[in-house]
């Protein structure tokens, strides 16, 4: 049936309203990053690239170095992913695989709602209960097993780099997994059948079939938990200690660049201050579109591989 001139005018109307709203992301990620460029250009100019590298963080004398913050920020992401992905994984498999129905519903529902819970509360529960709970069980036990490793030795605070890693773990264990049940969900029901039909048992069927066809989806959940935890700002700052040292020890307290920019930036008093402190914005800024980066090359490549094994 051919359309008429009002339908294809309304055609290209939403061909354009679409591409506007397309370029529009574009132009603001651009406008964020020219903004921070030009707003952290005094300190840029100060410090060089050394500013990426150098320990130092001297408001009196300013001095400023990021690594302390970089390396915080990593260590405390890279530590909660660790935690989170396989308790994720596993709670995502219960729910499609094992769980009945009604008690996946249930247990779904709850999920959701803690990742609803604001990060205030989730940072005021790590100083009431998380840290006194590491404090006294969890590091006495890790430095009783593994204290002749440096990572699991030194004096043992409850606040710290491991306490920050928990609570990251806590906050991106909501989003990893539901994005994980709805990927595994989407599995055709075939591919479990052609399964259970050769023999195989339902260990066999999740770790075989299931997963690996769902494996593209569940990287993209971890990087959608990777992402939050790069950026989490006040959970952290009220348990991780801010203290600007790259730690030797998961018991030693650390700073990431989120806190140190919410603890710092109204306390800035020289123009270089203010700088340094947004030129570490811009730092976050490029790491989490480098991180992206990375996701989409790795699950291009998954892709790929799957394309073929299919």
């Amino acid at each position: 049936m051919p359309r008429s001139r009002g339908g294809r005018g309304g055609d290209v109307g939403f061909r354009v309203l679409l591409t506007v709203f397309g370029v529009a992301v574009i132009v603001l990620v651009a406008a964020i990053a020219c903004v921070l460029i030009g707003a952290a250009m005094p300190s840029i100019r100060r410090f060089g690239p050394a500013f990426l590298w150098t320990s130092r963080w001297d408001p009196v004398h300013n001095v400023f170095g990021a690594l302390p913050f970089v390396f915080g920020t990593v260590a405390s992401s890279t530590l909660a992913l660790l935690i989170a992905v396989p308790i994720s994984l596993g709670v995502a498999v219960y729910l499609v695989e094992i769980a009945p129905a009604q008690m996946s519903v249930a247990l779904s529902f709850v999920i959701e709602l803690l990742a609803a819970i604001p990060s205030v509360i989730l940072g005021l529960w790590g100083i009431f209960v998380l840290a006194p709970w590491v404090r006294a069980a969890v590091e006495p036990a890790l430095a009783a097993v593994l204290g002749w490793l440096p990572l699991f030795s030194g004096p043992q605070y409850g606040i710290g780099l491991l306490a920050a890693g928990i609570i990251l773990a806590i906050m991106i264990i909501p989003i990893v997994s539901s994005v994980s049940r709805d990927v595994l969900r989407a599995v055709p029901p075939e591919q479990r059948e052609a399964m259970y039909a050769l023999g195989a048992t339902r260990w066999e069927v999740i770790s075989r079939a299931v997963v690996p066809y769902g494996r593209v989806g569940i990287i993209g959940a971890v990087i959608l938990g990777l992402g939050r935890a790069l950026g989490e700002t006040i959970a952290v700052t009220m348990v991780i200690g801010n203290r600007p040292q790259i730690p030797t020890s998961l018991f030693q307290p650390a700073y990431t660049i989120a806190a140190v920019l919410a603890n710092e930036f109204s306390e800035a008093t020289s123009d270089l201050y203010l700088s340094a402190l947004i030129e570490m914005a811009l730092v976050l800024f490029a790491v989490s579109l480098i991180v992206n980066a990375l996701a989409r090359w790795l699950v291009a490549r998954v892709t790929s591989h799957t394309r073929v094994v299919r």
